[in-house]
């Protein structure tokens, strides 16, 4: 295990994977806020909280803390740049529908991986290394969701989203 868990922490494909997932998410976040006629200041709390909100949760659950949502710099700074980069390019992103649908669906597959590798970092079965995994791809929309005031994502989509992440 100690030679895995070596090979985990210091692989720089798994820290881009993650900055990637948060740039997608929090865009995605953000112009759900846009789109309910959130301020500015919604606009980054709620691509913030949807980029960042599942590893917050799942850093939590596993003892990590403070969790990297909120200790974090580049991190913190990705998703409000997110927010603050949908707010200025909304009218043309909001244009995009299938291209937005591909972030969130790159970001949740990619916050499945790295849920999962830092669950099994912290000694955890395999089983629970999955519902980690599969909890940090889906709690975001699930916040992002409530934040808005809609019925979530993972309960209205008639396409299974949450599958692909287990």
């Amino acid at each position: 295990m100690q030679g895995t868990q070596v090979a985990l922490e210091s692989n720089t494909f798994f820290l881009i994977i993650e900055y990637i997932a948060i740039l997608c998410c929090g865009m995605v976040g953000g112009l759900s806020a846009i789109r309910k006629g959130y301020d500015l200041f919604a606009i980054l709390i709620t691509a913030w909280l949807t980029a960042l909100g599942g590893g917050i949760i799942r850093d939590v659950m596993l003892g990590a803390v403070p969790p990297v949502g909120i200790s974090d710099r580049g991190f913190v700074f990705t998703a409000l740049a997110s927010g603050i980069l949908v707010a200025v390019i909304h009218p043309e992103v909001d244009k995009l529908k299938w291209l937005m649908t591909t972030f969130d669906a790159i970001a949740v597959g990619m916050f499945a991986v790295n849920g999962t590798e830092k669950a099994m970092l912290y000694g955890t079965s395999g089983m629970t290394a999955v519902f980690m995994g599969m909890f940090t791809a889906l709690a975001g929309g699930l916040i992002r969701d409530m934040l808005i005031n809609e019925v979530p994502v993972v309960i209205r989509d008639k396409h299974w989203y949450a599958v692909p992440s287990a």
